[in-house]
């Protein structure tokens, strides 16, 4: 059955991804400076630092962008635990092709256990079979290998490369990855 509504709670074997909502924005922020080293790299938004009342703002921000339709930013919690553990979504949303874009970062201390991988498929199994989605993408640049590794395992095929496509962090051009995966 086709829907026209972007989830506000997935569950997995390990994982409960919901969208992000007003008040988690302390573990968003706890979770983001614990793992800023990893994530520096590859997010320039996780520096400088969040402040406590930006990741709050943006936890209120992306929960009225939840209830517009219009981006699920959602947080990954160990089932178990009720741990944070990272954040992935379903972005840029194109209604009338039907076609999303995956993020999605991990917290320091998760790699390695195919958690991000588990919300990434269940993200793009729900585009693809509930939302009737025809393509749904990832892109990253191409020096992050644990991105694209992650792309590859949740099923999603290298389309190519588009050279010089991206500033860096370092305001250099880089090279971004496009993975997909599409309806049959």
């Amino acid at each position: 059955m086709q829907s026209n509504r972007l989830p506000e709670q997935l569950e997995t074997e390990r994982l409960i991804i919901r969208t992000a909502k007003p008040g988690d924005g302390a573990l968003l922020n706890a979770a983001l400076r614990a793992s800023v080293a990893e994530l520096a790299p590859w997010l320039p938004w996780v520096s400088p630092e969040p402040s406590l009342e930006a990741s709050e703002t943006t936890c209120r921000k992306a929960y009225g962008r939840w209830l517009l339709n219009e981006d699920l930013m959602a947080l990954l919690f160990l089932k178990n635990s009720g741990q944070l553990i990272g954040s992935s979504g379903l972005h840029k949303p194109n209604w009338d092709l039907r076609q999303f874009e995956i993020g999605y970062w991990r917290c320091t201390g998760y790699a390695g256990q195919g958690l991000i991988t588990e919300a990434v498929q269940a993200l793009a199994e729900h585009a693809l079979n509930v939302l009737q989605s025809s393509r749904v993408e990832i892109t990253m640049d191409e020096r992050n290998s644990a991105s694209w590794r992650v792309a590859e395992r949740a099923g999603f095929e290298l389309e190519g490369t588009l050279r010089n496509e991206r500033l860096d962090n370092h305001g250099k051009l880089r090279n971004t990855r496009v993975y997909s995966r599409v309806s049959p």
